[in-house]
Protein backbone atom coordinates (compact mmCIF):
# COMPACT_ATOMS: atom_id res chain seq x y z
CA UNK A 1 0.00 0.00 0.00
CA UNK A 2 1.39 3.58 -1.02
CA UNK A 3 1.46 6.36 1.67
CA UNK A 4 -2.13 7.88 1.99
CA UNK A 5 -3.32 11.00 3.58
CA UNK A 6 -5.97 12.07 4.87
CA UNK A 7 -7.93 15.60 4.25
CA UNK A 8 -10.51 17.46 5.56
CA UNK A 9 -13.42 18.25 2.91
CA UNK A 10 -14.46 21.53 2.72
CA UNK A 11 -18.08 22.89 2.77
CA UNK A 12 -19.36 23.13 -1.20
CA UNK A 13 -16.54 20.69 -2.20
CA UNK A 14 -18.35 17.41 -2.13
CA UNK A 15 -18.83 16.34 -5.74
CA UNK A 16 -16.19 13.70 -6.27
CA UNK A 17 -18.18 12.20 -2.79
CA UNK A 18 -20.98 13.24 -4.43
CA UNK A 19 -20.17 10.82 -7.63
CA UNK A 20 -18.79 8.31 -4.64
CA UNK A 21 -21.53 7.76 -2.69
CA UNK A 22 -24.30 7.73 -5.64
CA UNK A 23 -22.38 5.33 -7.30
CA UNK A 24 -22.34 3.45 -3.98
CA UNK A 25 -26.21 3.93 -3.82
CA UNK A 26 -25.53 5.82 -0.91
CA UNK A 27 -27.47 8.70 0.14
CA UNK A 28 -26.91 12.05 -1.27
CA UNK A 29 -29.35 14.28 -0.39
CA UNK A 30 -28.13 16.08 2.53
CA UNK A 31 -24.31 16.21 2.50
CA UNK A 32 -24.24 20.15 2.48
CA UNK A 33 -26.34 20.75 5.60
CA UNK A 34 -24.44 21.88 8.75
CA UNK A 35 -23.30 19.72 11.74
CA UNK A 36 -21.42 17.34 9.53
CA UNK A 37 -17.83 16.62 8.82
CA UNK A 38 -16.67 14.90 6.15
CA UNK A 39 -12.39 13.34 5.24
CA UNK A 40 -10.87 11.99 2.01
CA UNK A 41 -8.74 9.18 1.74
CA UNK A 42 -6.36 9.71 -0.86
CA UNK A 43 -2.67 8.99 -2.20
CA UNK A 44 -0.18 9.68 -5.16
CA UNK A 45 -3.23 8.02 -7.45
CA UNK A 46 -6.08 10.07 -6.52
CA UNK A 47 -9.05 9.74 -4.33
CA UNK A 48 -9.44 5.99 -2.29
CA UNK A 49 -12.57 6.50 -0.27
CA UNK A 50 -14.38 9.18 1.61
CA UNK A 51 -16.21 8.80 5.41
CA UNK A 52 -18.65 11.23 7.61
CA UNK A 53 -19.58 12.53 10.96
CA UNK A 54 -22.44 14.41 11.43
CA UNK A 55 -23.60 16.10 14.78
CA UNK A 56 -22.32 18.20 17.27
CA UNK A 57 -23.16 16.38 21.14
CA UNK A 58 -21.70 13.21 22.81
CA UNK A 59 -23.71 11.09 20.13
CA UNK A 60 -22.74 11.18 16.57
CA UNK A 61 -23.73 9.55 13.58
CA UNK A 62 -20.92 7.79 11.55
CA UNK A 63 -21.76 7.74 7.74
CA UNK A 64 -20.69 7.88 3.91
CA UNK A 65 -18.61 5.37 3.99
CA UNK A 66 -17.51 4.53 0.81
CA UNK A 67 -13.91 3.75 -1.10
CA UNK A 68 -13.86 3.39 -4.50
CA UNK A 69 -14.51 0.32 -6.67
CA UNK A 70 -11.02 -0.08 -7.67
CA UNK A 71 -9.79 0.71 -4.36
CA UNK A 72 -11.40 -1.85 -2.60
CA UNK A 73 -10.30 -4.92 -0.32
CA UNK A 74 -6.53 -3.10 0.33
CA UNK A 75 -8.11 -1.98 3.68
CA UNK A 76 -8.71 1.80 3.27
CA UNK A 77 -12.42 1.30 4.52
CA UNK A 78 -10.59 0.31 7.88
CA UNK A 79 -8.33 3.21 7.67
CA UNK A 80 -11.14 5.18 7.12
CA UNK A 81 -13.34 4.09 9.82
CA UNK A 82 -9.99 4.31 12.30
CA UNK A 83 -9.77 8.14 11.61
CA UNK A 84 -13.06 8.78 11.98
CA UNK A 85 -13.78 7.23 15.27
CA UNK A 86 -10.07 9.06 15.98
CA UNK A 87 -11.36 12.47 15.52
CA UNK A 88 -14.96 11.80 16.86
CA UNK A 89 -12.93 10.84 20.14
CA UNK A 90 -10.28 13.94 20.02
CA UNK A 91 -13.64 16.23 19.69
CA UNK A 92 -15.62 14.64 22.86
CA UNK A 93 -17.80 11.87 21.08
CA UNK A 94 -19.10 9.02 23.31
CA UNK A 95 -20.75 7.18 21.15
CA UNK A 96 -20.68 6.42 17.17
CA UNK A 97 -23.77 5.40 15.69
CA UNK A 98 -24.19 4.34 11.90
CA UNK A 99 -26.98 2.49 9.43
CA UNK A 100 -25.65 0.35 7.29
CA UNK A 101 -27.99 -2.09 4.89
CA UNK A 102 -24.85 -4.09 2.94
CA UNK A 103 -21.23 -4.11 5.46
CA UNK A 104 -22.70 -4.66 9.13
CA UNK A 105 -19.98 -7.05 9.27
CA UNK A 106 -17.65 -5.14 8.40
CA UNK A 107 -18.73 -2.83 11.00
CA UNK A 108 -19.35 -5.23 13.77
CA UNK A 109 -15.48 -6.67 13.48
CA UNK A 110 -14.71 -2.85 14.58
CA UNK A 111 -16.73 -3.16 17.47
CA UNK A 112 -20.39 -1.73 16.38
CA UNK A 113 -22.81 -3.34 18.13
CA UNK A 114 -26.44 -4.36 17.39
CA UNK A 115 -29.11 -1.62 18.81
CA UNK A 116 -32.70 -1.11 18.73
CA UNK A 117 -33.98 2.21 16.42
CA UNK A 118 -36.71 3.00 18.84
CA UNK A 119 -33.37 3.55 21.40
CA UNK A 120 -31.54 5.93 19.69
CA UNK A 121 -30.92 9.01 21.16
CA UNK A 122 -33.29 11.88 19.36
CA UNK A 123 -29.88 13.59 17.98
CA UNK A 124 -29.70 10.35 16.35
CA UNK A 125 -32.83 9.57 15.47
CA UNK A 126 -33.59 12.93 13.91
CA UNK A 127 -31.33 13.01 11.87
CA UNK A 128 -32.25 12.74 8.05
CA UNK A 129 -29.91 9.78 7.69
CA UNK A 130 -31.92 8.12 10.15
CA UNK A 131 -35.70 9.22 9.99
CA UNK A 132 -36.07 9.66 5.80
CA UNK A 133 -32.87 8.63 3.85
CA UNK A 134 -32.14 5.19 5.10
CA UNK A 135 -34.67 2.38 4.61
CA UNK A 136 -36.30 0.98 8.02
CA UNK A 137 -34.33 -2.29 7.21
CA UNK A 138 -31.31 -0.77 7.48
CA UNK A 139 -29.40 -2.33 10.63
CA UNK A 140 -28.67 0.34 13.13
CA UNK A 141 -25.22 0.08 14.95
CA UNK A 142 -23.71 1.34 18.05
CA UNK A 143 -20.40 1.59 19.22
CA UNK A 144 -19.03 3.10 21.98
CA UNK A 145 -15.67 5.30 22.37
CA UNK A 146 -13.10 4.74 25.32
Amino acid sequence: MSRVTFSPLPKGHHDVLRLALDAARLPTGDLDLPCRAFFELSDDQGPIGFIGIEGDGADRLLRSLVVLPSRKRQGHGGLLVAHAEAHARRNGVKRLHLLTTSVADFFRARGYRPGERSDAPPAIAGTAQFSSLCPGSATYLVKELA
